[in-house]
């Protein structure tokens, strides 16, 4: 007989507790067992009370007060194990119901799956999985197609556009340093406002030149 069996009264023929029954009386026996523990909590108390009261007067009836006290103590000790072994065996139980429903589940969820497949030939699924993939490839070919510049037939030479587009950019800058430093622009000398001495006319010049000819022929001789 298993120890649930002794536990709970079973007999070794027949259907055990399910867990969900063990674990309910588990959480019984612990209540009871605590309510076991607060009553000799209280008749500790009393007893120890009754120990101090008469430990001058009558020592006799303190004694067997504090022998009563011993007696509950190891009571309530006693029940400590015993809750702790229950707690133990609830949590124990409570796992197995878990894993059992989870295992449970899981099954449920496999035939489900291989429901699912019963009728999915791997040959097929193969030659579907190949032509999709084919599909896809055609659409990324129609796509690059069509995302690529039409001309409608008319074709460019790019060297050439480079060229005559430096020549546009040359013309720009040259019309820039133009009107930069233009003639425009440039400050013409100003006009003097004293006049000019007027030259002498031919005549006197001649007639000055004779007379320092003369005078120098003079000196010589």
């Amino acid at each position: 007989m298993s120890l649930l069996g002794k536990l709970f009264g079973g007999g070794g023929k027949g259907k055990g507790p399910s867990p969900q029954e063990a674990i309910q009386k588990l959480r019984e026996t612990e209540e009871m067992l605590t309510k076991k523990q607060e009553f000799l909590e209280k008749k500790i108390e009393h007893e120890l009370q009754i120990a101090k009261k008469n430990g001058t007067k009558n020592k006799r009836a303190a004694l067997q007060a504090l022998k009563r006290k011993k007696r509950y103590e190891k009571q309530l000790l006693q029940i400590d194990g015993t809750l702790s072994t229950i707690e133990f065996q609830r949590d124990a139980l409570e796992n197995a119901n878990t894993n059992t429903e989870v295992l449970k589940n899981m099954g449920f969820a496999a035939k489900a799956i291989k429901s699912a497949h019963e009728n999915l030939d791997i040959d097929k699924v193969d030659e579907l999985m190949q032509d999709i993939t084919e599909q896809q490839e055609m659409a990324q070919e129609i796509s690059d197609i069509i995302s690529k510049p039409v001309g409608f037939g008319e074709e460019f030479d790019e060297d050439e556009l480079l060229a005559e587009l430096d020549e546009l950019e040359q013309e720009q800058l040259d019309k820039n340093l133009l009107e930069i430093g233009g003639p425009e622009n440039v400050p013409l000398p100003n006009v003097p406002s004293t006049s000019l001495p007027s030259r002498p006319a031919k005549k006197e010049e001649d007639k000055d030149d004779m007379e320092d000819l003369q005078r120098w022929a003079m000196e010589a001789m």
